[in-house]
C-alpha cells in the first residue's frame, strides 16, 4: 500500500501539471497543495515526510483535478497577490494580473512626492478592485469610486476593500461605467476595461475562458470602452487631472488617439509593463476642462 507523504504527493503533482504544460508547474504544484492542507507552503517542505490521512488526500486530489481540468489556481485557492496586497477572487471577477500594477505605478509616477494630498479618484470596471484599493492603499489622501456593472464582482471589491483596510476611503457602486457617478468630476480616473476583440474569445488559453466574458470582450475592435471613456471625460475629469487606462500590447496607439480625440486631454503617452509591452496610455486633463 502506497503511503503518500507530503512528499510523494507534490512531486505527483508537479509531474502531472508539466505533462499538463502548466506553466509554473512546481509553484502551482506546492499553492495547491498548500491550500488543501491548510498550510503555508514552507511548511510544506518542513514536514515532507508526513503521510497525509484520507480527508487530506481527497482535498489535494479534488484541487489538482480541478486544475488538470483547467480552473484557474486562483479560483481554486479563492485569491490572489496584486501589488504584494491579498485580494479575494472568484469566477465573478477578473483573475488581477502583474500587468495591470504598471496602471499603479503610472499615477504614483505622476503624484510624485504629494502623495498625503486629498484627491477624488474614480476606477471604472473595477471587478476585484485592485485598482482603487491599491491605490487608496499607496495614497493616504485619496478617496475612490469604484463602478462596475455586475454586483457579484462589486459585492467582492467591497469585502476585498475591507480586507485591505481602506473600506472608509474605498465606495463601490453598481452600474455601467459613468452612470454611478453622473454630475462628479476626479482628480484621476483608473481602468482596466475589456479590451479584447470579440473574435479573440474563441482562441483564448482555457484556463481564461473561465473568467468573466464581461470583462474580457471589448467589442469587434476592442476599443468599445475606450471610446466611451474618452466621450465622458469633459464631463468627469477634473482640470489637471490624470486619467490612465490598461490595454493590449498591440492598443497603445488607438487608445492614445481616442483620448487625444475627446478633447479633454493633452497628448497622451504609452508606457510599457515589466514585460516591455506597450500596456498604459495617460495623459492630463487640459487646464480649462
Amino acid at each position: 500500500m502506497t503511503t503518500w507523504t507530503t512528499a510523494a504527493v507534490l512531486d505527483w503533482t508537479i509531474k502531472r501539471f508539466t505533462e499538463a504544460q502548466i506553466v509554473g508547474a512546481r509553484l502551482e504544484a506546492q499553492v495547491l497543495l498548500a491550500h488543501a492542507l491548510g498550510c503555508s507552503r514552507m511548511q510544506l517542505y518542513t514536514g515532507f515526510d508526513r503521510p497525509l490521512d484520507e480527508a487530506e488526500l481527497a482535498a489535494a486530489r479534488g484541487l489538482i483535478k480541478r486544475r488538470l481540468g483547467g480552473e484557474p489556481l486562483a479560483y481554486l485557492v479563492g485569491e490572489q497577490e496584486f501589488w504584494s496586497l491579498r485580494f479575494t477572487v472568484s469566477p465573478d471577477v477578473l483573475i488581477p494580473r502583474a500587468d495591470t500594477e504598471t496602471v499603479v505605478q503610472v499615477v504614483l509616477d505622476a503624484v510624485g512626492g504629494d502623495r498625503a494630498a486629498a484627491r477624488r479618484g474614480l476606477d471604472l470596471c473595477t471587478g476585484s478592485g485592485v485598482l482603487a484599493i491599491t491605490l487608496a492603499h499607496e495614497l493616504p489622501g485619496l478617496t475612490m469610486i469604484a463602478t462596475d456593472v455586475s454586483a457579484p464582482a462589486a459585492a467582492i471589491a467591497r469585502a476585498n476593500a475591507q480586507r485591505n483596510r481602506v473600506e472608509d476611503r474605498v465606495e463601490v457602486r453598481v452600474g455601467d461605467r459613468f452612470a454611478p457617478v453622473a454630475g462628479e468630476r476626479f482628480d484621476v480616473i483608473v481602468a482596466n476595461p475589456p479590451y479584447l476583440r470579440t473574435a479573440e474569445l474563441a482562441e483564448l488559453q482555457r484556463e481564461v475562458t473561465r473568467e468573466p466574458r464581461l470583462a474580457l470582450d471589448g467589442g469587434a475592435d476592442g476599443l468599445d470602452f475606450y471610446r466611451a471613456i474618452a466621450a465622458a471625460l469633459p464631463a468627469h475629469l477634473a482640470p489637471g487631472g490624470l486619467i490612465a487606462v490598461e490595454h493590449g500590447f498591440d492598443q497603445g496607439p488607438a487608445v492614445a488617439a481616442i483620448l487625444d480625440g475627446s478633447g479633454a486631454t493633452a497628448a497622451s503617452a504609452t508606457v510599457a509593463d515589466l514585460a516591455r509591452h506597450p500596456r498604459v496610455t495617460w495623459a492630463r486633463a487640459r487646464g480649462d476642462a
